[in-house]
Protein backbone atom coordinates (compact mmCIF):
# COMPACT_ATOMS: atom_id res chain seq x y z
CA UNK A 1 0.00 0.00 0.00
CA UNK A 2 0.99 3.61 -0.87
CA UNK A 3 1.08 5.61 1.90
CA UNK A 4 2.28 8.95 0.95
CA UNK A 5 3.62 11.28 -2.10
CA UNK A 6 7.19 10.23 -1.88
CA UNK A 7 5.92 6.09 -2.46
CA UNK A 8 3.49 7.23 -4.78
CA UNK A 9 6.51 8.84 -6.90
CA UNK A 10 9.06 6.53 -6.53
CA UNK A 11 6.02 3.27 -7.50
CA UNK A 12 5.29 5.47 -10.41
CA UNK A 13 8.75 5.68 -11.26
CA UNK A 14 9.55 1.92 -10.79
CA UNK A 15 6.42 1.06 -13.13
CA UNK A 16 7.69 3.08 -15.58
CA UNK A 17 10.95 1.76 -15.68
CA UNK A 18 9.50 -1.57 -15.47
CA UNK A 19 7.30 -0.62 -18.89
CA UNK A 20 10.18 0.86 -20.60
CA UNK A 21 12.21 -2.60 -20.03
CA UNK A 22 9.28 -4.56 -21.07
CA UNK A 23 9.13 -2.98 -24.56
CA UNK A 24 12.91 -3.24 -24.54
CA UNK A 25 12.70 -6.80 -24.52
CA UNK A 26 9.29 -6.97 -26.82
CA UNK A 27 11.27 -5.11 -29.28
CA UNK A 28 14.54 -7.18 -29.15
CA UNK A 29 14.08 -10.87 -29.63
CA UNK A 30 17.74 -11.49 -28.56
CA UNK A 31 19.29 -15.04 -28.06
CA UNK A 32 17.22 -16.34 -25.05
CA UNK A 33 15.02 -19.34 -25.71
CA UNK A 34 11.11 -18.45 -26.56
CA UNK A 35 9.75 -20.02 -23.14
CA UNK A 36 12.57 -18.34 -21.12
CA UNK A 37 11.77 -14.68 -22.99
CA UNK A 38 7.84 -15.64 -22.50
CA UNK A 39 8.38 -16.03 -19.01
CA UNK A 40 10.56 -12.66 -18.16
CA UNK A 41 8.03 -10.71 -20.05
CA UNK A 42 5.27 -12.34 -18.10
CA UNK A 43 6.66 -11.36 -14.64
CA UNK A 44 7.23 -7.84 -15.63
CA UNK A 45 3.67 -7.78 -16.88
CA UNK A 46 2.66 -9.23 -13.33
CA UNK A 47 5.02 -6.64 -11.51
CA UNK A 48 3.44 -3.48 -13.33
CA UNK A 49 0.41 -4.79 -13.06
CA UNK A 50 0.61 -5.00 -8.70
CA UNK A 51 2.19 -1.28 -9.15
CA UNK A 52 -0.58 -0.11 -11.13
CA UNK A 53 -2.94 -1.51 -8.91
CA UNK A 54 -1.24 0.06 -6.24
CA UNK A 55 -0.89 3.46 -8.01
CA UNK A 56 -4.67 3.41 -8.70
CA UNK A 57 -5.78 2.72 -5.22
CA UNK A 58 -3.64 5.59 -3.62
CA UNK A 59 -5.35 8.12 -6.49
CA UNK A 60 -8.52 6.56 -5.81
CA UNK A 61 -7.90 7.95 -2.00
CA UNK A 62 -6.90 10.88 -2.74
CA UNK A 63 -10.30 11.95 -4.60
CA UNK A 64 -11.94 10.79 -1.78
CA UNK A 65 -12.46 6.91 -2.49
CA UNK A 66 -13.00 6.01 1.17
CA UNK A 67 -15.93 6.59 3.61
CA UNK A 68 -15.63 7.26 7.40
CA UNK A 69 -18.01 4.44 7.58
CA UNK A 70 -15.78 1.76 6.12
CA UNK A 71 -13.96 2.40 10.00
CA UNK A 72 -16.98 1.00 11.61
CA UNK A 73 -14.78 -2.21 10.66
CA UNK A 74 -12.47 -0.97 13.79
CA UNK A 75 -14.97 -0.30 16.00
CA UNK A 76 -16.50 -3.46 15.62
CA UNK A 77 -13.41 -5.70 15.89
CA UNK A 78 -13.40 -6.46 19.37
CA UNK A 79 -16.66 -8.38 19.15
CA UNK A 80 -16.01 -10.14 16.17
CA UNK A 81 -12.83 -11.18 18.03
CA UNK A 82 -14.87 -12.58 20.78
CA UNK A 83 -17.32 -14.10 17.97
CA UNK A 84 -15.02 -16.02 16.12
CA UNK A 85 -13.39 -17.62 19.13
CA UNK A 86 -16.81 -18.49 20.15
CA UNK A 87 -17.83 -19.54 16.89
CA UNK A 88 -14.70 -21.94 16.66
CA UNK A 89 -15.65 -23.22 19.63
CA UNK A 90 -12.33 -22.58 21.52
CA UNK A 91 -12.53 -21.37 24.93
CA UNK A 92 -10.46 -18.70 26.58
CA UNK A 93 -7.88 -20.96 27.75
CA UNK A 94 -7.11 -22.32 23.84
CA UNK A 95 -6.72 -19.16 22.80
CA UNK A 96 -4.62 -18.24 25.26
CA UNK A 97 -2.94 -21.35 24.46
CA UNK A 98 -2.06 -20.60 20.87
CA UNK A 99 -1.14 -17.36 21.34
CA UNK A 100 1.77 -18.94 24.79
CA UNK A 101 -0.62 -16.33 26.54
CA UNK A 102 -1.98 -16.88 30.19
CA UNK A 103 -5.94 -17.58 30.03
CA UNK A 104 -6.88 -14.65 31.97
CA UNK A 105 -4.99 -12.51 29.85
CA UNK A 106 -7.68 -13.41 26.94
CA UNK A 107 -10.42 -12.79 30.15
CA UNK A 108 -8.99 -9.28 30.22
CA UNK A 109 -9.05 -8.26 27.02
CA UNK A 110 -12.28 -9.68 26.13
CA UNK A 111 -13.72 -8.30 29.57
CA UNK A 112 -12.67 -4.37 28.21
CA UNK A 113 -13.11 -5.21 24.54
CA UNK A 114 -9.44 -5.70 24.02
CA UNK A 115 -9.20 -1.85 25.12
CA UNK A 116 -5.43 -2.62 27.08
CA UNK A 117 -4.45 -4.77 23.57
CA UNK A 118 -1.83 -3.48 21.05
CA UNK A 119 -2.57 -3.33 17.58
CA UNK A 120 -0.37 -5.97 17.06
CA UNK A 121 -1.58 -8.15 19.85
CA UNK A 122 -4.42 -7.91 17.72
CA UNK A 123 -3.69 -8.72 14.40
CA UNK A 124 -1.94 -12.35 16.86
CA UNK A 125 -5.16 -12.59 18.06
CA UNK A 126 -6.43 -12.29 14.53
CA UNK A 127 -3.95 -14.76 13.27
CA UNK A 128 -4.65 -17.59 15.89
CA UNK A 129 -8.15 -17.34 14.86
CA UNK A 130 -7.72 -17.99 11.27
CA UNK A 131 -7.55 -14.26 10.15
CA UNK A 132 -4.79 -13.75 7.34
CA UNK A 133 -4.83 -10.69 5.42
CA UNK A 134 -2.98 -8.16 3.63
CA UNK A 135 -0.65 -6.03 5.99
Amino acid sequence: MIKNERQYRITRAQADGLSRTLESLSRSAGDAHPLIARAREDALRSQIEDLEGELRDYESLLSGGFQPDDLQAVAQLPTMLIRARIAQGLSQRELAERLGLKEQQIQRYEATDYASASLTRIREVAGALGASGRQ
